[in-house]
């Protein structure tokens, strides 16, 4: 078998659930290198994953690494340098949620991977995950009629990483991080409708000290094909990861849980390892999870993002829909901010998204 030689940049959380997915379920893919801005982590991570080389530096990764796919898992503000750098090489690049922090960055990264000849795959695990996917395929069956309610929730106690909280490198707070991922699956679970509007509330209620970023938000998405999507998202909910959505059609109702489902309840007087992601304590009850990665759908998208390279497929999920989950961000952070609906399409010149609701606070 001809292994896709990839190369893997970033040495944090997401960085770690790529790896085991590439080495448990894709024998399609050869992670060759890694990078990591500092070189003691980056020494670290080859070492953990005997990964042949690492780097702390780009240009010198693929320059002389022998990648055919750059895998971005970098803080958000140096998704679209990267892509850049890597597109003009020829490289294919799989990008984590968001696809950039701007849309100026966002139309940037796809034209130059256009112009390029190259793959821009948007990392959205939603739209693999197994529950996810298997509701998905009883609406196409027909078993609860034509779709009118969307609601996706995605909850924790907040990020693993200290960038997460600076507005600077992450452009705004949960939207961000976890409220990409439900825009993402409304889109995909309605065959990419066109949004016409959005309404957001958000707030900071459990970090105030350490973000000026929104720790909880509700966002409201009105589709033209008459569809409302609700997407729920918090990093101040305690006891470990959150994630569930509903689906409402005329003649049935789908619930699909994707931890709660997927684990062993446990209880433990003393506590033990690792239970499931953001659960700060195994003491007492706690809900153990089994085969996270896979639940969640991270080594289905890969290996679908590998097939893609290896035989000229075109992903299902594009840069072109990260672009358009980051304009529906844009608009959750001007509703928040002016205190009503705001009408799609919309655009707006700024550094970061979050300072469409800072700066009309």
């Amino acid at each position: 078998m001809n292994k896709t030689k990839v190369a893997i940049l970033g040495a944090g959380f997401i960085t770690d659930i790529h790896m085991e997915s590439y080495h448990r379920f894709i024998p399609e893919a050869e992670v060759v290198a890694c990078y990591a801005r500092n070189p003691e982590k980056a020494k670290a991570f080859a070492e953990k994953y005997h990964i042949a080389q690492w780097f702390d530096d780009i240009d010198k990764l693929i320059a002389e690494s022998g990648c055919e796919v750059v895998d971005i898992c970098l803080p958000n503000y140096l998704h679209a340098e990267a892509t850049i750098k890597a597109a003009k090489a020829g490289k294919h690049v799989i990008i984590e949620k968001p696809l950039a922090v701007t849309l100026e960055e966002a139309d940037e990264m796809i034209a130059v991977c256009k112009a390029n000849n190259v793959k821009l795959m948007y990392a959205e695990e939603l739209c693999f995950a197994p529950k996810y996917e298997r509701a998905r395929h009883l609406v196409k069956e027909g078993a609860i009629g034509n779709i009118y309610m969307l609601k996706q929730g995605e909850k924790h106690s907040g990020p693993h990483s200290d960038w997460f909280y600076d507005i600077n490198y992450a452009g705004g707070g949960v939207i961000m991080d976890m409220g990409c991922h439900a825009l993402g699956w409304f889109r995909w679970m309605l065959n990419n409708a066109k949004p016409k509007s959005v309404y957001a509330s958000m707030s900071t209620v459990l970090h105030k000290g350490r973000t000026k970023g929104e720790d909880n938000s509700v966002i409201i998405v009105e589709f033209e094909n008459g569809v409302t999507a609700v997407a729920e998202n918090s990093w101040a909910k305690h006891g470990g990861m959150d994630d569930r959505c509903e689906i409402h059609g005329l003649g049935g109702v789908i619930y699909a849980d994707l931890f709660m489902g997927n684990a062993a309840v446990t209880y433990s007087k003393d506590g033990y390892g690792y239970a499931m992601e953001k659960s700060d304590t195994t003491q007492g009850w706690s809900f153990t999870i089994f085969e996270e990665a896979f639940n969640q759908g991270y080594p289905h998208e890969l290996k679908h993002f590998i097939d893609c390279v290896q035989n000229d497929k075109t992903p299902l999920v594009t840069g072109e829909d990260g672009r358009a989950v980051l304009e529906l961000i844009y608009a959750a952070y001007a509703s928040a901010g002016a205190g009503k609906k705001i009408e799609l399409p919309f655009s707006a010149k700024i550094d970061k998204p979050v300072n469409l609701w800072l700066n009309n606070k």
